[in-house]
């Protein structure tokens, strides 16, 4: 899996000539999409929470400004590939003029892409990559700067450690998913030196399949049994994953006392965590941007246009093409720039700070 990003433009011909007027991808007649069937948004799992919670209905918002004539449907595949496809299949039965892919399982989704090739029926890859297929283009925030930023964080800590070996314990994400192998990639590029000089031992590292936090709580504790507790340091990938590693340390009382970096999302639970000294930080990814590209790329497939030139900055080579991407961009935040979050309307300090209210930076933002 290869990414490549560029100022100049350079479209896929091939996807291109995907637009919402195929065979059963629905008639597609007005520019508005009044006359097109309904847009499915395939959701991969329940595990990670913002999905659910915060792109659905974000899309959806920005599907009813660009092309409000035009029905989202949402499903979700519960981690599961196979029904996923199944929905794929659905989706198409029902004339579908576009699919929103968010895949379950980027190794497994070539079946699902062939579907909608074949029913002419264009796919739009949402965050998650999808392998040996054909898709009209990608929207993702820029995986690799995520796990740089994150990478970055952890060596900060790390140098301001006491002089010696750092044990490292590294939460990785689901397996074989693009997402992953780019964050991994980007942490890599400050984790390795420091692991190869010898300042760092990674001491556990496992990626946890679905990023099921039950399964990362587990494997955190696991962690913890076989280094007796003596662990300075769990670098993670996203907020779920941190938070399971959260609960790993807390049944051990050491909660607040081994820091928990690299997350990423943003969530409310890992946001009050940061505020509690739980987390150390999480990379900020405004959804909002995500949901608005993916909507008026969507939009303009529906009414018959090709994906809009001015989104795309780049390609992700999924191994039968390179897809039109568009990459967005990541910050860093930690208890001292949360302000960001709010800016963004992402969430308000009320929300945030639910059940923390006493703590210092929530009683001076309440």
């Amino acid at each position: 899996m290869t990414i490549a990003k560029k100022s100049s433009v350079v479209l896929v011909a091939a996807a291109l000539t995907l637009t919402g007027c195929g065979s059963s991808g629905g008639s597609g007649e007005g520019g508005d999409g009044s006359a097109s069937g309904p847009v499915f948004l395939l959701l991969p799992n329940t595990q990670t929470t913002r999905f659910e919670e915060r792109d659905a209905p974000l899309f959806q918002q920005f599907m009813e400004q660009y092309s409000p004539g035009t029905e989202v449907i949402v499903r979700n595949a519960e981690g599961d590939p196979d029904k996923q496809q199944d929905q794929v299949n659905d989706a198409i039965t029902q004339g579908a003029s576009a699919i929103v892919l968010v895949s379950a399982d980027a190794n497994l989704a070539s079946g699902s892409l062939a579907l909608a090739e074949q029913a002419q029926v264009p796919v739009v890859l949402y965050d998650h990559d999808a392998k040996d297929g054909t898709a009209a283009a990608q929207v993702v925030f820029d995986s690799r700067e995520v796990g740089k930023e994150q990478g970055d964080r952890a060596a900060e800590l790390i140098s301001a450690m006491p002089d010696g070996v750092v044990k490292v314990a590294r939460i990785k994400g689901n397996p074989g998913e693009y997402g992953t192998e780019q964050y991994q990639l980007g942490q890599d590029e400050a984790l390795q030196p420091l692991i190869d000089s010898g300042r760092v031992e990674v001491v556990c590292d496992q990626n946890i399949t679905n990023w099921d936090p039950v399964e990362g709580q587990s494997f955190m504790e696991d962690c913890l049994t076989s280094n007796d507790n003596d662990i300075d340091l769990v670098v993670s990938m996203n907020d779920g994953l941190a938070g399971a590693a959260i609960a790993a340390l807390t049944t051990q009382n050491l909660q607040g006392v081994v820091p928990v970096t690299g997350g990423q999302d943003a969530n409310v639970e890992a946001l009050q965590y940061i505020i509690q000294g739980y987390q150390d930080n999480t990379v900020f990814k405004d959804l909002s941007q995500e949901a608005d590209a993916a909507a008026q790329i969507v939009a303009a497939l529906v009414a018959g246009d090709e994906v809009p030139a001015d989104l795309i900055n780049g390609t992700v080579d999924n191994g039968a093409m390179e897809v039109p991407a568009a990459f967005l961009s990541v910050e860093n935040v930690t208890i001292d720039n949360i302000q960001d979050v709010v800016d963004a309307d992402t969430w308000t300090w009320d929300e945030i700070c639910q059940g923390i209210e006493s703590t210092d930076l929530c009683a001076a933002n309440l």
